[in-house]
């Protein structure tokens, strides 16, 4: 029997083929992985009790409408050993439609973004992909300023400026800006940096634009699809996903009151910004972290560690995390603000409690939620995180 002149026989080798070249695809993409999926954990959360999840959670609920206000629109979730012990949704999603919020609502995560730029390069560092000392020229032969390092960019201690400040002065803003578009503003118009590179810390969204860029040229693979295949997939974060210039039309506004922000010329760069998600998809990616499902544990106390001490301070930054060291209380964090996104992501380590708060109305009241670690702390600390 013969098909379209080719015997059965030839097409089932090459069907056997095909699955074979598949496979070998996917062990290797495994491997590029670091097994997440499969890779057994070394930590473990301690159980609550039901009457644990029951206290914490009548706790939470009386406290939050104090921090929060009446007129949060958001999501809000907290979870202690792993186990959600309040989450709450409140608001639209969109004004006009009236449109509720829910558990699938994804939200503009603004500079939480940066956790996951950072924590995917220091991945890829695991995995011998690139070095944290790599200079900037090693990807961008042209770039103009010399002596900054990869590890320079997660710290932000490049001394770069800001392009969320030299674009909003010299760029058309009838065009939306890209990474790449960044890049070359800055190999073009050079504009003066901020500092010598390593003198101190200087928060720069400049430097997660690079960083976003320096994993495509590491992977060969845009960031947005880098980010869903090897991050957001495999940790089963199904609403998660990269804004970009390509997604332009399902653009949802954020809101100052009832107002919404249209979109600008700075709207659709990313790695510092533009990465949503939902607050039940950050838990997941709160668990991958303590149960060292994405990076390795030594990998984690590296980005965890203080990169600037030019002077004594609680407030600290690492590899992609904000820190707040009170004598043993640990609290790793990073917030976010963009148009009206405000967002808190909060590790309290020492009591395995995370606190999530996710909100499209600009309310300032949101970066309070660090109140709530009381409750699991047992003692009150009215120290505040940066915002």
């Amino acid at each position: 029997m013969k098909v379209v002149g080719v015997s059965l026989g030839v097409l089932l080798l090459c069907f056997a083929g095909f699955v074979a070249c598949n496979e070998q695809a996917a062990s290797k993409n495994a491997s590029l992985l670091g097994g997440i999926a499969n890779e057994p954990s070394d930590f473990t959360f301690a159980p609550l009790t039901p009457g644990q999840v029951n206290y914490y959670h009548h706790r939470i609920e009386s406290a939050v409408p104090a921090i929060l206000g009446n007129n949060f629109s958001g999501a809000i979730l907290v979870a202690k050993n792993g186990v959600v012990v309040y989450e709450d949704y409140r608001g639209y999603s969109n004004t006009r439609t009236k449109e509720a919020i829910n558990a699938n609502t994804p939200f503009h995560l603004a500079s939480v973004s940066k956790t996951f730029t950072g924590t995917t390069v220091l991945k890829l560092w695991e995995q011998g992909r690139l070095s944290l000392d790599d200079s900037l020229q090693h990807y961008f032969p042209a770039f103009p300023y010399s002596g900054i390092t990869v590890r320079m960019l997660l710290s932000h201690r490049s001394g770069l400026p800001n392009y969320l400040y030299f674009l909003d002065k010299g760029w058309n803003k009838k065009v939306k800006a890209t990474n790449e578009d960044v890049l070359n503003w800055m190999i073009t118009n050079r504009p003066r940096p901020d500092n010598n590179p390593n003198r101190n810390f200087h928060y720069c969204n400049t430097n997660y634009v690079l960083l976003a860029m320096i994993i495509e040229k590491v992977t060969g693979m845009a960031y947005p699809q880098y980010m869903k295949d090897s991050v957001f997939t495999p940790l089963g974060m199904n609403h998660s996903f990269v804004f970009s210039i390509r997604d332009t039309s399902q653009y949802v506004p954020t809101y100052i009151g009832n107002i919404p922000y249209a979109m600008d010329h700075l709207d659709c760069t990313y790695g510092d910004k533009n990465i949503y998600s939902t607050v039940q998809d950050l838990l997941l990616w709160d668990k991958a972290l303590y149960q060292h499902r994405f990076v390795h544990a030594a990998t984690l106390d590296s980005a965890f560690r203080p990169q600037s001490n030019e002077r004594k301070s609680m407030h600290n930054y690492g590899l992609g995390w904000r820190l707040f060291i009170n004598n043993q209380d640990t609290i790793i964090y990073h917030n976010g603000k963009w148009h009206g996104s405000n967002t808190v992501f909060t590790r309290q380590v020492q009591d395995t409690a995370t606190i999530i708060v996710l909100g499209n109305r600009y309310n300032r009241a949101i970066y309070q939620a660090k109140k709530l670690g009381d409750i699991f702390s047992g003692h009150q600390d009215n120290n505040k995180l940066e915002e």
